[in-house]
């Protein structure tokens, strides 16, 4: 509307001129300030000055800039700023990757940050491709859109510093989440070169999707800022920002409408489930995770092969751009295992029907397929570890997770039942059968934002769309593996998180093919909204009274909660349908009676649509503000994960003074730190802080104890290390030194430090008198071993 209103205004010379320079300007304010905002609340995260500059060079300059000329030579301009940079961004991140690996693998990593500078210079030099330079054809967006998605950006931003901030930079005293531990480790390996092991036991293959660690590991080369800022700082929003007009490009290339961007950069990745203040939840509320860099880092490349598929769908060439097609399809299987499958089915079931309905062959589409079914294939070769081989067929499997199941059936099913079902269902009867229906529909409901859009497939000129098909096949893909089957630590939720961006775009592509005027759509949005902070008990960030009904641990307690949970969403549902159905009426001049009566239905689904994203983003952002807004609220009393701040530092130490390629032993392996037989194998801060291999560290994640997980009813994280002479041979260098096994550690196992550490466990005075003390630091003393 308002590129309509800007086309049918006549202007004199001197006021077209001014307006042609005030709306570019205009256009790019939101994008400024939501720059703006991120280096301010980056600096305020604790990241040094410099390492702000040299983060944004990089990305403006070695993933932005490169990726949009290869962009724009493969596919072709989007026709405005933002799409393009978004779409060159993740191109970028895909190049980034090529030059990372090729560096790895010749040793060449001094090299890297200078990858971008060969292509700068062709597309500066060869004639044909300085067009790319420009923005091309130009389509632009009006000036709503631009400040919208800044607002967006800003929504997006918020969510990510509600995460960091309760994570400070290291030293400090306190507790680091082990996974991100652990990636930490991962990276600072990825920074070696070929072939890579595991950082937390030197000498074992890396097997898993490490290309997002590839990324951080690429980061910190390049601009020199360290790991641990780059992984708990650096790379998410900007990441997560690509993602968001990638998925906003996408849905207006399906929609045709404009406003459908905005719509899913919130409800796609700010936006959560609607169980309307139940007391039971459901898993995989947002697609973003902190916590789990691989699976916030794949969004970026399957936004963009999904883009792509959906052009293959349609049956349309993609010309030079065809080799995106394996290469995103392998980023993705490299860098989360679980995010590619869901489109392969999606892309087959789109197959399928095209050939059943119209009685052809859709090349292009199995073509893609393809290439996709030998990228995952390829992809489970190089990646795949011991924690993919774990993932089993058990239906209904994530029931174990969910608490009315857990704290009743499910208490007596065992760590790790092997059944084609959850035991405690046939052992409940008739009432476990019920509740297992009751919760895979509550889920169902819960999770409605993201599917609701399937209602696409019941038009009959939307169902002609093969894209159509692409994205709910997609969509019905991803529920379905996360409910078909199971993982020790919930892991098939990642198969659906992948995947809810793909069904936010449908849902919003369903609202736009309504044709429902924006007065109803946002009038039932905003009174879902109200409807979800209501229930939940919050309204315009004020406390509201609400009704305490404890849940009785058992079936029919929870039944009875499900029940009344159900009858507040189907209430919620139809005043949503009412008052759609109702500002349509009265909204005669839009939608004329005849019309009004005949669309009924239609406009009351939009309704309810509405309603649905509105809550969806309501609860989700009324959570982020209050969390932005209070102060983090420190532990008090004794922490037992939690790590000194001597601790870090000694770690810390020892990366900035070990040699690249050293080796180290440690007594640290457990969280909390001392270590005890079965204990949590999975500390990783010594690798991850220390940025070098140990010959036994923490082997929680190794893929012989996670294929063992549920021997002697333990899990993979409590199992035994599987080699018992080595690690009594680490073992003994601390509690009860000689000269023999120094030399042993020293010769056949390349170790050239100890870090020895009182809270895990005894260290000998003798470890001094054989190995030199190079600092001590709280309880941590480092030893190096120097050669006889």
């Amino acid at each position: 509307m308002a590129d309509t209103l800007l086309a049918e205004r006549v202007d004199t010379p001197t006021s077209a001129s001014r307006r042609n320079i005030l709306v570019p300007a205009l256009a790019g304010m939101p994008w400024l300030l939501a720059v703006a905002a991120l280096l301010l609340l980056w600096w305020r995260g604790g990241v040094p000055v410099p390492d702000l500059a040299r983060y944004a060079g990089y990305w403006t300059f070695a993933l932005v800039l490169p990726g949009t000329l290869v962009h724009r030579a493969l596919r072709g301009g989007r026709g405005n700023l933002p799409e393009d940079l978004a779409h060159g961004a993740a191109t970028g991140l895909l190049l980034e990757l090529v030059a990372w690996a090729s560096a790895a693998a010749t040793g060449q990593q001094s090299l890297l940050r200078w990858w971008p500078l060969p292509l700068l210079v062709a597309f500066a030099a060869v004639p044909r491709l300085r067009r790319h330079w420009r923005v091309g054809e130009r389509r632009p967006l009006p000036l709503a859109w631009h400040w919208a998605m800044g607002a967006a950006l800003l929504l997006v931003l918020a969510w990510g510093y509600t995460q960091w901030r309760l994570v400070p930079l290291p030293p400090v005293d306190g507790y680091y989440y082990q996974d991100l531990l652990y990636h930490l480790g991962l990276v600072q390996e990825l920074t070696r070169a070929m072939p890579f092991e595991l950082p937390h036991v030197a000498g074992e293959e890396l097997r898993y999707h490490y290309l997002s660690d590839a990324h951080l590991a690429a980061g910190s080369m390049i601009t020199g800022s360290a790991p641990p800022v780059v992984l708990l700082r650096l790379w998410l929003v900007p990441v997560i920002g690509t993602a968001v007009v990638l998925a906003a490009g996408l849905v207006r290339d399906l929609s045709g409408a404009v406003w459908t961007g905005p719509v899913v950069a919130v409800a796609g990745f700010v936006g959560g489930t609607v169980t309307l203040a139940s007391p039971v939840g459901a898993s995989g509320e947002l697609p973003l995770s902190y916590a789990s860099p691989s699976q916030t880092y794949v969004l970026v490349p399957l936004l963009l092969l999904t883009g792509l598929c959906v052009d293959v769908a349609r049956g349309r060439d993609l010309g030079p751009a065809w080799p995106l097609v394996p290469a995103l399809g392998l980023a993705c299987a490299g860098a989360k295992s679980s995010a590619l499958p869901p489109l392969i089915a999606g892309l087959g079931l789109t197959a399928a029907v095209v050939w059943w309905r119209d009685r052809r062959v859709p090349r292009p589409a199995l073509v893609a397929l393809a290439c996709l079914v030998a990228a995952m294939a390829l992809g489970f070769r190089l990646f795949a570890g011991g924690g993919a081989s774990t993932l089993r067929v058990q239906a209904l499997a994530l029931l174990h997770f969910i608490g009315p199941y857990a704290e009743t059936l499910g208490r007596g099913d065992g760590i790790w039942p092997a059944a084609p079902l959850p035991p405690g269902i046939d052992d409940g009867g008739a009432l476990g059968w019920l509740l297992a229906f009751a919760l895979v529909g509550w889920w169902v409901l819960g999770q409605a934002p993201r599917w609701v859009g399937m209602a696409l497939l019941a038009d009959r000129e939307r169902r002609a769309d093969p894209a159509v098909w692409l994205l709910a096949g997609t969509v019905l893909a991803g529920a379905a593996t996360t409910w078909v089957f199971q993982h020790p630590s919930v892991s098939q939720i990642y198969f659906w998180m992948g995947v809810i961006p793909v069904g936010v775009v449908l849902t919003a592509w369903s609202l736009a093919a309504a044709r429902v005027p924006w007065t109803v759509l946002t009038a039932t949005a905003g009174v879902g909204a109200l409807m979800a902070l209501a229930a939940a008990g919050t309204v315009v960030g004020l406390a509201v009274p609400t009704i305490d009904r404890p849940v009785p641990p058992s079936v029919e307690g929870w039944l009875r909660a499900l029940g009344a949970s159900a009858a507040g969403y189907a209430l919620f549902v139809v005043v949503a349908a009412a008052l759609a159905v109702v500002v349509a009426a009265l909204w005669r001049r839009r939608v004329p009676a005849p019309d009004g009566r005949r669309r009924a239905v239609p406009v009351a689904m939009a309704g309810i649509t509405a309603a649905l994203l509105g809550a969806s983003v309501a609860l989700v952002l009324a959570g982020t503000v209050r969390s932005v807004l209070s102060e983090p609220v420190p532990a008090s009393g004794p922490q037992p994960y939690a790590l000194t701040a001597d601790e870090m530092r000694a770690a810390l130490w020892l990366d900035g003074h070990a040699a690249d390629d050293d080796v180290i032993a440690t007594n640290v392996h457990c969280q909390p730190v001392p270590t005890s037989p079965h204990c949590d194998a999975r500390a990783f801060w010594v690798t991850g802080l220390g940025g070098h291999r140990a010959v036994v560290e923490s082997w929680g994640y190794t893929d012989a104890v996670v294929a063992a997980h549920g021997v002697a009813n333990l899990g993979y994280a409590r199992q035994s290390f599987p080699d018992q002479d080595l690690f009594a041979l680490n073992e003994r260098v601390f509690a009860a030194p000689d000269a023999t096994d120094l030399e042993l550690l020293r010769t056949r196992h390349g170790v050239r430090w100890l870090f020895a550490d009182t809270r895990a466990g005894a260290v000998s005075p003798e470890l001094a008198r054989l190995a030199p003390v190079r600092l001590v630091a709280g309880t941590v003393t480092v030893h190096e071993l120097s050669n006889p």
